[in-house]
């Protein structure tokens, strides 16, 4: 009796040796990004994560393996629950802010009005420009004696004497996530933009006809295909303002004490006063378990990229 040919398993073998072929085929193309990869993101880590268990004296002599020790110094400070709570606050709300601001504004930008090109150049100078120089913009805008802001403020009736923002904790924290919303509301436009665009105007055209209301049409129809560009600038953005030390350090680094920092600003603090750069490399470990955490989580849950 002939010995039936199991199909399924030959046709297994030959998919798996054609990926083979094809990823071979395809490493001289990506060599070049793959070295990059390797040596801009994958050493740093390695390194990172390597300084974290290592004994450095103050001007970076390694004395040794230190093992947990440099995590349990992190654990241990005194205001780490505090700056813990300013980074959900200060990521969760600059990033809650972006998204919405964005989509309402890419909605305007999408429609057909004179100067419209005009405008979109103007309203993505603030990603373009760099991050440090808005940030002063904002810090001689806000000075209590000279600065245009507070005049205007003040001008306006909404405060009776010019006020210290940058002076105290949570002024000066609030008024860095309003800059940080600023800096980011424009990439996270040009994100929606790009996806409203690829929506086609057949589906639309069909969606009033059936009857739909415009509001029904822009949630059953538009939004479910913005899933994807959704996906994009939550990601980015997590990973922008998460990581974002220069809107803190410019605008909030002359204040006292711990009370407007996130983990991020903590660490540049940890390196910059107190020269621990074993424990600031604990830091930035946990802050990149965090990150990587968060959006694994992100992409479980949501699974912005599944198909309708």
């Amino acid at each position: 009796m002939a010995t039936p040919i199991d199909t399924g398993a030959g046709n297994k073998a030959l998919r798996r040796r054609a990926r083979r072929q094809t990823t071979l085929q395809a490493l001289p193309w990506l060599a070049p990004s793959l070295v990059l990869i390797i040596g801009v993101v994958m050493f740093p880590i390695g390194y990172m994560i390597y300084t974290s268990f290592r004994d450095l004296s103050r001007f970076g002599k390694d004395r040794g393996w230190a093992g947990f020790d440099n995590y349990d110094r992190v654990f241990g400070l005194d205001h780490l629950p505090r700056v813990m709570t300013n980074t959900v606050v200060w990521t969760i709300g600059v990033v809650a802010l972006s998204i919405g601001i964005g989509l309402v504004l890419a909605q305007f930008l999408n429609k057909r009005f004179p100067g419209r090109k005009v405008l979109r150049l103007i309203i993505i100078v603030p990603w373009a420009a760099s991050v440090v120089m808005t940030s002063t913009v904002f810090v001689y805008g806000l000075d209590p004696f000279y600065g245009i802001i507070n005049r205007f403020l003040v001008d306006v009736g909404i405060l009776d004497a010019p006020f210290g923002f940058l002076k105290n904790p949570l002024p000066g924290f609030l008024s860095a996530m309003a800059v940080a919303v600023f800096v980011s509301i424009p990439f996270t436009a040009f994100v929606f933009l790009a996806g409203l665009q690829t929506v086609p105007d057949d589906v639309l055209e069909a969606a009033q006809i059936d009857g739909a209301s415009r509001v029904q049409t822009y949630w059953r129809v538009v939004f479910p295909q913005l899933r994807g560009a959704l996906a994009v600038a939550t990601i980015i953005n997590v990973i922008n303002v998460f990581n974002n030390l220069p809107i803190l350090k410019t605008m909030t680094g002359a204040i006292p004490g711990y009370d407007a920092d996130t983990t991020t600003s903590l660490m540049y603090k940890i390196i910059q006063n107190d020269r621990q750069i074993d424990t600031a490399s604990a830091l930035s470990v946990l802050n990149f378990i965090v990150i990587v955490v968060v959006i694994g989580v992100y992409l479980r849950v949501v699974r912005p990229m599944r198909e309708d």
